[in-house]
C-alpha cells in the first residue's frame, strides 16, 4: 500500500488532544511513571471534595467552632485561584500577577474595592502571603477559608487573629481529612460514587508496555488504599489474565512527593501485602514487589535511565511535575480533567468569540480615530480655527463608543464566564493568560485532560508544541 493511498488518522476530539508546550518525542522515552489520585483515577471533584470539605468541619465543630451552616458548592471555587492570606482574599491573577477578579471571603470585590486592595500590587507566588491553589484537592481548602474569612469578619473565631492564622486552621484540618481512614473508607466501600471510570486507560497503559516502556507508579496514597483502587480502575478493562500489577515494573506508595524526587529518603519494601508490613530495601528495585517511600535518583540508578527518557504524569502542578522538572529534568505530562469543559465551551463560543474580536477591532479603529481628532483639536487651539467641527465630529464618535460598549459587553462578560461564571476559563484571566496558564506553560512538557488520552496518540507519537505567538505577528 503507498503512502498516498493510506486512510487518514482519525480526528481527534480537541477535548482530548495532548497539547505541546515543548516538542515531546515518545519514541525516545523509555519510562513512563504515573500518580494515582486524578492520574489514572479520576473522582467525581464534587464527592470527593464534598467528603473533605464535611470531614474537615466536623473537625472544628469538635473544636466549637461555629461551623454547621457551612458547606461545599464546588461552584465558587476553581482550581488555580490564589489565597491572599494577609486581606482574607481568592483573587484569579494575570500570568503577570495583576488581579483583576477577586472575593474577600465569599463576597466578591467590585472594581473599586479591587483597585484599592491591588493597585500596584502583583501576586508574587515567592510571597507567604500568598498561596497558590494548583490541585483539585485545593478546593474544598478554599471553599472553607472563604467561608471562615466570612466568620472571622462577624467576630465569631474570637481564637483566630487573622486571615493567616485561618488558613493554616484550614490547611490542618483538610490535610487530615484527606489522609484520615474514614473518607478513604468511604470511597473504597462505594467506588462508583466516587470515581470516573475510564477503560482508555488500562488500553492505553498496555499499549505503552508493549511498546516497551517501562511502567512505573508512584503514589503518595498508601498500600492498602492503592491496592484496593487500582484493580477497580484498570483490572475489568484488561485482558483475561492480566491485572494491573502486570502493567508496572515499578510500584511505590507513600512516596511523599515532592520529597520523593528532591530527598534521599530510603526505600521500605511492602513483605506482607495484606497487612502492610515494611522492611527496609537496598540496592535494585525488583519487579512484582511493591515499594514504600524512597527517592527518585535512587530510582534512576535502578532503571539505569535518567532525566529526559523517563516521563512522569501527574495532575498536582508542584508535586508532580514542578519538581521533577527542575530538579530532574524529567519530561512531563500535567493532567487537567477540567480542560474537557473548557475546551468544549470555548468551542461552542467561537462565533461569539469571532463577532466579538471584529467589534474589538472596529472599536480599536475608531480608539485610534478619536485620539487623532483630540490632536487635530490640540493643533485647531494654536490656529484657532475648525474647532467647532471638530468638537463636533468627537462628540459622534463617543457616541458611537460608547454604543459599541453595549454590544461588545455581554459578550465580552460571556467570553469571562465560560466553564464557571464566578472565575472563568481556568487557562485565562480576562484577555490574558492566567498565572495558573503560566505555571503549566513553565513545568509542563505536554498537557491533557485525562492520562487515557494517551491512547490516541499512540506510544509513537511525536508531539510537536505549536509556534508561540508574538504581539507583533501578523493577525
Amino acid at each position: 500500500m503507498s503512502v498516498m493511498s493510506l486512510p487518514p488518522p482519525p480526528a481527534i476530539p480537541p477535548e482530548r488532544r495532548i497539547y505541546a508546550n515543548r516538542t515531546l518525542n515518545l519514541r525516545s522515552i523509555r519510562a513512563i511513571g504515573y500518580d494515582m489520585d486524578y492520574t489514572l483515577l479520576h473522582y467525581r471533584v464534587e464527592e470527593w471534595e464534598q467528603g473533605a470539605f464535611e470531614q474537615a468541619r466536623s473537625s472544628l465543630a469538635e473544636r466549637g467552632w461555629p461551623v454547621e451552616d457551612l458547606s461545599f458548592d464546588p461552584s465558587t471555587v476553581i482550581r488555580g485561584l490564589t489565597l491572599d492570606l494577609e486581606l482574607g482574599n481568592l483573587v484569579k491573577p494575570t500570568r503577570f500577577g495583576y488581579v483583576i477578579k477577586a472575593t474577600h471571603g465569599t463576597q466578591a470585590l467590585d472594581y473599586d474595592r479591587l483597585r484599592k486592595a491591588y493597585h500596584g500590587n502583583v501576586v508574587d507566588l515567592s510571597e507567604s502571603r500568598f498561596v497558590f491553589l494548583n490541585t483539585l484537592f485545593s478546593l474544598s481548602e478554599a471553599s472553607l477559608y472563604a467561608q471562615l474569612v466570612d466568620l472571622l469578619d462577624e467576630g465569631r473565631l474570637p481564637e483566630m487573629r487573622s486571615y493567616a492564622d485561618v488558613y493554616r486552621t484550614v490547611r490542618s484540618t483538610i490535610d487530615e481529612a484527606h489522609m484520615e481512614g474514614a473518607l478513604k473508607d468511604r470511597i473504597t466501600a462505594d467506588p462508583d460514587r466516587f470515581v470516573v471510570p475510564d477503560a482508555d486507560t488500562a488500553a492505553a497503559l498496555l499499549d505503552q508496555q508493549r511498546a516497551g516502556k517501562r511502567l512505573l507508579l508512584i503514589t503518595n496514597s498508601g498500600w492498602d488504599y492503592t491496592r484496593r483502587m487500582m484493580p477497580y480502575a484498570l483490572d475489568p478493562h484488561l485482558p483475561d489474565g492480566l491485572t494491573w500489577r502486570d502493567l508496572f515494573e515499578v510500584v511505590i506508595v507513600s512516596a511523599f512527593k515532592p520529597g520523593f524526587f528532591e530527598g534521599n529518603r530510603p526505600f521500605f519494601e511492602v513483605v506482607d501485602e495484606e497487612q502492610g508490613l515494611l522492611s527496609p530495601h537496598a540496592g535494585p528495585t525488583v519487579p512484582t514487589k511493591v515499594y514504600f517511600g524512597g527517592n527518585a535518583a535512587e530510582l534512576e540508578e535502578t532503571l539505569g535511565i535518567s532525566g529526559d527518557q523517563i516521563l512522569y504524569v501527574g495532575d498536582h502542578l508542584f508535586a508532580d511535575v514542578h519538581v521533577s522538572k527542575a530538579l530532574l529534568r524529567w519530561r512531563t505530562a500535567l493532567i487537567l480533567r477540567e480542560l474537557e469543559s473548557e475546551v468544549r465551551d470555548q468551542n461552542e463560543f467561537v462565533p461569539s468569540e469571532q463577532r466579538l474580536q471584529s467589534l474589538m477591532s472596529h472599536k480599536e479603529l475608531m480608539e485610534r480615530q478619536l485620539a487623532l481628532l483630540h490632536l487635530d483639536r490640540q493643533h485647531a487651539k494654536t490656529a484657532r480655527k475648525g474647532r467647532r467641527d471638530l468638537d463636533a465630529s468627537i462628540e459622534d464618535l463617543r457616541r458611537e463608543l460608547s454604543r459599541l460598549d453595549e454590544e461588545i459587553g455581554p459578550l465580552a462578560r460571556a467570553a469571562g464566564e465560560l466553564r464557571n461564571e464566578a472565575w472563568g476559563p481556568l487557562m485565562r484571566s480576562g484577555n490574558d493568560k492566567s498565572l495558573f496558564a503560566r505555571q503549566v506553560e513553565r513545568y509542563a512538557d505536554v498537557y491533557t485532560s485525562r492520562a487515557s488520552n494517551f491512547l490516541f496518540e499512540t506510544p509513537y507519537a511525536f508531539l510537536r508544541a505549536a509556534r508561540g505567538s508574538l504581539p507583533h505577528d501578523p493577525s
